[in-house]
């Protein structure tokens, strides 16, 4: 008898600044919407292992998509997007986002992102905390630039084969994480077109910066936490420690022996640092309502 995993994917028509885009999401689970943001240059399969959790999934609706020309969300079919170089802006990310939860008409989702996604929690936190419960960081930071020549130019060298992309991921695993799971994550980057994680860089080392208004985010509004691997050296514990410092009322946690990718490298254990976050989001939430 065929053996088929609880996880429904499926793609949505979404308008998005007057482009239509044809988005790839995958979910599973009943509950409160938890939608989650994959890392730079990847896709919505680095949360698979959430989506197949049925603890987690008998208590969450849980949402993983691949954002457009990510995965299986090509470009849109509108746009002539090879006349033009792909960039990943922070106004069209936080847009991107609250189209999609407007269209699944998601009550108060809770928010998870990591890497630039983590980047964008706080975003969204800051500047859309209405539309959302709580936003979770994962590798979250107010600023990761300071590498622009890096970002802009030497990823798209002719000369840098795409396997150099998933060798520096390879280099961002905790070496405390389990082979197969860290080769699983390095191999969805060698997957991605070209020109997309370098674009997405845009938003992560540019575009993004709370430097100045990071204390501003009103987590009476919308919970915030943030969560960093001890070994991840791009959006290293201090810098997270940073953000939840200059967020009052913010949670932050250090997952001891993690890297950058916790939720798809070393699943097991970010599972034991996740669940005491979502249980406390649900407390918080069930003693609002009441």
């Amino acid at each position: 008898m065929a053996r088929y995993s609880d996880i429904i994917g499926r793609y949505l028509y979404l308008d998005v600044e007057g482009m239509e885009y044809r988005v790839y999401l995958e979910e599973a689970g009943q509950g409160i919407p938890l939608v989650c943001q994959h890392t730079a240059g990847s896709d919505g399969r680095q949360y698979r292992h959430l989506l197949e959790d049925k603890e987690i999934t008998s208590r969450f609706r849980v949402i993983s998509v691949d954002l457009p020309y990510h995965g299986k969300s090509l470009p849109p079919a509108a746009k002539r997007y090879w006349e033009e170089e792909y960039k990943l802006t922070k106004d069209w990310f936080m847009t991107f986002w609250i189209r999609l939860v407007e269209e699944l008409e998601l009550d108060q989702p809770i928010f998870m992102g990591c890497s630039m996604g983590g980047h964008l929690a706080s975003d969204l936190a800051l500047h859309h905390a209405a539309s959302f419960r709580a936003c979770i960081g994962l590798e979250a930071s107010m600023w990761s630039g300071g590498f622009d020549q890096l970002f802009q130019h030497w990823w798209r060298h002719p000369r840098l084969s795409n396997e150099a992309k998933p060798a520096m991921m390879l280099s961002l695993c905790s070496p405390n994480s389990p082979e197969v799971s860290v080769r699983e994550t390095v191999w969805t980057y060698s997957q991605g077109a070209p020109p997309v994680f370098s674009g997405d860089l845009n938003y992560y080392g540019v575009e993004h910066d709370l430097r100045e208004n990071a204390h501003l985010i009103d987590t009476n509004e919308c919970m915030f936490y943030i969560l960093s691997g001890e070994y991840d050296w791009s959006a290293y514990p201090a810098a997270c420690q940073e953000l939840a410092a200059a967020v009052k009322g913010s949670s932050y946690t250090l997952m001891e022996g993690m890297g950058h990718f916790p939720m798809s490298e070393n699943p097991a254990e970010f599972k034991n640092y996740l669940m005491p976050v979502l249980s406390d989001i649900e407390q918080r939430s069930q003693a609002a309502a009441a």
